[in-house]
């Protein structure tokens, strides 16, 4: 008799679950819809890209435009949309974009086993694309980092399942896409991976030698766009940096210093991710795998020039995910705090304007970094894990 009780509260379970993905998709689709409404070539940032190709196309250097911080290989990527049409683009991209982070949420979900049908699975995306603003951002100016957010979940399942190489070509094709990536190197440092790192080194450098030599100005990401990733000497970008250097530099103390007060953020930030990987602690692998890359990418966006909110989908989802799990991160109450000002609605008094944002988005990763590094630092301290397997989610 229990069994079969058991038999029909999963079977209603899982048809929830089915109401809730078709509801949520439903959402989704008219996200991406009004988007594709209120943009041109996809959105502001896509748009960016695709004038680049375009520019090249029509025989000229895509590092003619400043605002184009991408390795030569993210020419050649965008070259199929530089010859579609506009409509196209504006209904393609969102749709696209959307598709990742969809994606990536679902690589999440499988790196710590979460069933698919879950009602956590579908209720965790309906977080992610209605309680987090930077979701909606992302979407709307159909920035890249959308690859970053999917192959990071992605590489991070493969290693999890022991295809370091297949996770290190991974993180290289998002790297010649976006270079946003770049500090998962240190993760395969740590782990030792030593031919996972080299594919991880040689598709972007490989791609990008190759797409290289097709444009006029060869050497325009070393000679114009790394100057200004540097230096960052942009009135309208800065005004929407998240990084504390930025954000600080807005408040009067002096850009030197408050660079200097971020470096040691950042290095503190990739010792505990050390630290993380080498005291694996009772939690589950998973865990490992995230919160070690997940402190490598927020020590990175601390000091990154530009850094905007939307970096942060690349490991809010990940660490989310891992809710089920007993000692994970996203248990932490300040996980959460970190969070509160990227809940659409939320009225914030002096932080309202489009261009007092960044000081909300610097204070969520702040906070969020300093939080999972102090989880990584006092692993030793967490629950006892009995299985990998976070079972309580099946219930739920």
């Amino acid at each position: 008799m229990s069994d079969r009780k058991s038999d029909i509260s999963g079977w209603l379970v899982r048809r929830a679950s089915r109401h809730l993905w078709a509801a949520l998709v439903a959402v989704l689709g008219a996200t991406a819809v009004r988007t594709a409404r209120l943009t041109s070539d996809g959105g502001m940032d896509n748009a960016i890209v695709v004038r680049a190709a375009r520019t090249w196309l029509a025989g000229g250097s895509p590092y003619d435009d400043p605002h184009f911080l991408y390795l030569p290989s993210a020419v050649l990527a965008a070259a199929p949309q530089a010859l579609l049409p506009s409509g196209v683009l504006r209904v393609l991209v969102p749709f696209a974009v959307t598709g990742c982070l969809v994606l990536g949420w679902v690589c999440a979900l499988r790196l710590y086993r979460v069933p698919l049908d879950s009602r956590f699975a579908a209720l965790g995306l309906a977080a992610l694309a209605v309680g987090f603003a930077p979701f909606g951002h992302l979407v709307l100016l159909g920035n890249w980092t959308a690859t970053a957010a999917l192959a990071l979940p992605l590489a991070l399942l493969l290693a999890g399942r022991g295809r370091w190489v297949a996770a290190g070509a991974v993180i290289g094709a998002a790297v010649a896409l976006k270079p946003l990536l770049a500090p998962l190197a240190l993760l395969f440092l740590f782990a030792r991976r030593w031919r996972a790192l080299a594919a991880l080194i040689a598709v972007p450098a490989l791609a990008s030698t190759v797409c290289a030599l097709l444009l006029p100005d060869p050497a325009g990401f070393f000679t114009r766009t790394l100057p200004f990733l540097l230096h960052g000497d942009d009135g309208f970008v800065r005004l929407y940096e998240a990084s504390p250097a930025a954000v600080l530099s807005r408040l009067g103390v002096p850009g030197p210093v408050a660079g200097l007060l971020a470096l040691p953020a950042a290095a503190a930030g990739v010792l505990c991710a050390y630290r993380r990987w080498c005291r694996p602690g009772p939690g589950p692998e998973p865990l490992r795998l995230t919160e070690t890359a997940a402190a490598l990418m927020l020590s990175a966006f601390l000091v990154s020039r530009p850094s905007y909110d939307h970096y942060l989908l690349v490991v809010v989802p990940l660490l989310l995910a891992g809710l089920p799990c007993p000692g994970s991160v996203a248990r932490r109450p300040w996980f959460w705090l970190a969070l509160l000002p990227q809940v659409p609605g939320l009225s914030w008094p002096y932080l309202e304007p489009l261009r007092r944002r960044a000081f909300k988005d610097s204070f969520t990763l702040c906070v969020l970094t300093f939080t999972v590094v102090r989880h990584g630092w006092a692993g030793e301290r967490r629950m006892p894990v009995e299985s990998t397997r976070p079972t309580a989610v099946t219930s739920f």
